[in-house]
């Protein structure tokens, strides 16, 4: 779990906030409309100007790309509010503003002329990072004892808008229990029709201890005073963007793993051949539509994306995965919403190598809720979400700088309760207690969003074995 925004964030708030109260005016964002148009008049508009206001460094171009209002459009004044909306939610979604606001500056006839004002972001971030060598929090608190020696830390550099052109450059050097080296550029697009782009990385990484295998759906790990695990990896994508909510993405990697010879002693099938060294070619297709008030927690809006992704050249490396996920959200009634997600998984062929395992809880994003404490290997797998939240509070901090973007800190506050369910297929489930049956699991939680897309998750979360407990989550 990644903690380095979360503590550059209380830094920035200070010790001793104020809170004000806050209208129920949607997170970072507003939407107004000029009262010189008749919103229920189907007469017939003409987009003569978009002004942009407030863009320091991002090139207006980009800011342009994202509206589905454009220059030259024709739309009736019935629909304009639908369309500024729209467009607001996709400006802001490009995670490089605070806010977001569009209105018809002017309006004469049938000619109307738009104005986009925008609030910046920082960009540059060379922050102090700290995070837990373990999958989550309650893993480290309560399985490892809250044990200060599995602590990774170092610097997070990244400027995420390098040249204007939402082009972020990061740059991590980690050090502690785990060692981390990792580059990666962004290109999101490189020629004149503003649909192409690139994204180019590189990681090498050390580690003090590697998961062997799993017991009773708990990892089980070889540890070392030195490290026996080592992994370098590049890669580079080409992307491709059509529209506002369509992307596609074709990646080539190459991967080299070691593992040190006391791994290969307790584990002789951790990589194929009973080697101590793994290195392979992948490549993998994505697509992505995503369509979404805002991204980081959305209210609004669908998502559907798909991968298939091929390892290795040979029989010994080859793998095939297949996956797929999707999210609905809308709203009930006012400040409540409902949200369903799933995702599903296929690998083949099906063997017993531990690299080819994991399913789920190895990632936040694939993880049952109430089963944080657990993994679950496997070949194949389905896990569906469901979950009614409601806006329970709303209040901004005064952060005391003297700084017009950051003065103030919106937050916003959701109770939540949910329930998810999952199935995870393994031919060799060992001595899991999870496999191939139905998991279901259910709690109810709080939410805490504030912007640079942060948010808190506290669950108290129940599961099908019987036990209970509280689970914070940061994201």
């Amino acid at each position: 779990m990644q903690y380095c925004l979360s503590i550059f964030f209380f830094i920035l708030i200070g010790i001793a906030p104020v809170i004000a109260q806050q209208d129920s005016a949607k997170l970072n964002q507003s939407v107004s409309r000029n009262n010189q148009v008749d919103t229920t008049s189907k007469q017939r508009l003409i987009i003569s100007e978009i002004q942009i206001v407030g863009n320091k460094r991002t090139k207006p171009y980009i800011i342009l790309r994202e509206m589905t209002l454009k220059v030259g459009d024709i739309i009736t004044a019935s629909d304009l509010p639908k369309q500024i909306e729209k467009s607001k939610n996709q400006v802001f979604n490009t995670s490089l503003f605070i806010e977001t606001n569009i209105t018809t500056s002017s309006k004469t006839g049938d000619v109307v002329t738009l104005k986009v004002e925008v609030k910046e972001r920082w960009y540059l971030f060379p922050v102090p990072y700290f995070t837990l060598a373990d999958r989550n929090f309650n893993q480290w608190w309560v399985i490892q004892h809250r044990d200060f020696n599995r602590v990774n830390y170092g610097i997070q550099a990244t400027q995420y808008n390098l040249t204007g052109n939402n082009d972020p450059l990061s740059i991590w050097l980690i050090n502690g229990y785990n060692k981390q080296i990792s580059l990666r550029y962004t290109v999101p697009f490189f020629n004149n029709s503003l649909k192409h782009g690139f994204d180019i990385g590189y990681s090498y990484i050390t580690q003090k201890e590697v998961t062997d295998s799993t017991d009773f759906n708990k990892q089980a790990f070889i540890k070392s005073n030195s490290y026996v695990f080592t992994y370098n990896r590049a890669d580079i994508s080409y992307t491709f963007r059509p529209d506002q909510y369509w992307r596609h993405s074709f990646r080539v990697g190459f991967t080299h793993q070691r593992i040190g010879d006391t791994v290969l002693l307790v584990k002789q099938n951790y990589f194929p051949n009973k080697s101590t060294q793994f290195q392979f070619v992948d490549f993998t297709y994505r697509f992505r539509y995503q369509n979404f008030d805002y991204n980081a927690y959305p209210t609004k809006g669908s998502s559907l994306e798909g991968y298939i992704y091929e390892r290795g050249l040979d029989d010994k490396s080859n793998l095939w995965q297949l996956g797929f996920g999707g999210m609905y959200v809308r709203p009930m009634f006012s400040k409540t919403y409902l949200k369903f997600a799933a995702t599903g998984t296929f690998k083949t062929p099906s063997n017993n190598y531990f690299i080819n395992q994991p399913l789920f809880g190895y990632t936040s994003s694939s993880n049952l809720r109430g089963l944080e404490y657990y993994v679950i290997d496997g070949d194949a797998g389905v896990l569906a979400q469901s979950t009614l939240f409601r806006e329970i509070y709303s209040c901004k901090v005064k952060t005391h700088l003297k700084s017009k973007n950051y003065s103030q800190i919106p937050f916003r506050f959701f109770f939540k309760v949910f329930a998810d369910v999952g199935y995870a297929h393994n031919d060799y489930p060992g001595n899991s207690m999870l496999n191939n049956q139905l998991l279901y699991t259910g709690g109810f939680g709080l939410d805490i969003v504030s912007f640079y897309d942060l948010a808190f998750r506290l669950e108290f979360s129940f599961n099908q074995l019987g036990q209970h407990g509280l689970f914070l989550h940061v994201h």
